[in-house]
């Protein structure tokens, strides 16, 4: 399944155009696709469930119609508290839903990683400004793109991630542990959930990548960012980037689901924001 997506929206500084494409793909192993993707401004984000039994199926849905409910493609920008509510909205449902219909004992839980287009006044002494809000739960990423390389904005919450941080396995050994699929926070598996969230000033021309782990299990970023070079260069395309990616991730195996969002957004001259530029996108 894919799609391609356009908006324009009046953000406090002026319009900005969002562009776009979302595709997902049950891959070469699995038998169900247990991810899902939801792009309707002013948020954008995948969603990769676990569970089992279909659980998995049940809980990333369940992200993408809460996340539909809530902000039902609204053309004006949100706020953080909104969209951290629409995560904790989605962790209650999937808890109710096993709890009615779930066998025994089972557990249904998905990462949910994304981007939302936010009007905000990070220092309490300003005005309110437009800023790209990336949120995070799980093992899926958001990347973004600064015209040279792909950058990791998100911080996976997964077991191998935390044994990086304390230096005792490499980021290659990562790669091969036998606990590289065990994640260390889930929306749905817990009464609460705690989501990462981080700021990026909407500036000159930004494009963000957000994808399901079946992405970077076949690509490494360096060959991610490769992808996106080649594209912004190419010319008749007849695919969009997130299918470009993840056709390029079937190729190397498709071991697991695949899912990827390609967002893109550039200020519209004469509002009294800047011009396009380059790019941006760089975590801190």
């Amino acid at each position: 399944m894919s799609s391609d997506f356009a908006a324009s929206i009046a953000t406090s500084a002026g319009e900005l155009e969002i562009r776009g494409s979302a595709a997902t793909d049950v891959g070469l192993v699995r038998a169900v696709n247990e991810d899902a993707f939801y792009a309707g401004a002013p948020v954008y984000l995948v969603a990769d469930g676990m569970g089992g039994h279909s659980y998995g199926d049940l809980a990333s849905n369940t992200v993408a119609e809460v996340f539909g409910e809530t902000f039902n493609d609204h053309r004006r920008p949100t706020t953080p508290e909104d969209v951290i509510a629409a995560v904790d909205a989605a962790n209650t449902r999937i808890q109710e839903l096993m709890a009615n219909d779930g066998e025994p004992g089972a557990i249904a839980g998905t990462t949910v990683s994304g981007v939302a287009l936010v009007d905000v006044d990070p220092d309490g002494e300003t005005d309110v400004a437009p800023y790209w809000m990336i949120f995070n739960v799980g093992d899926s990423r958001v990347y973004g793109w600064n015209g040279r390389s792909v950058v990791q904005i998100t911080v996976d919450h997964s077991a191998v991630q935390e044994l990086v941080y304390l230096g005792i396995i490499t980021e290659e050994e990562a790669l091969v542990h036998p606990d590289r699929n065990v994640i260390t926070r889930a929306v749905g598996s817990d009464t609460q959930v705690h989501t990462d969230l981080w700021l990026m000033p909407v500036q000159g021309h930004q494009l963000f990548v957000i994808c399901s782990d079946g992405l970077t299990k076949e690509l490494s970023d360096d060959e991610i960012g490769a992808i996106i070079q080649n594209y912004a260069v190419e010319t008749g395309v007849t695919r969009t980037l997130a299918q470009t990616l993840i056709d390029r991730a079937i190729e190397r195996g498709g071991r697991d689901n695949i899912t990827v969002v390609a967002v893109e957004s550039t200020p519209v001259s004469g509002e009294g924001v800047e011009s396009p530029t380059e790019s941006v996108s760089e975590s801190e």
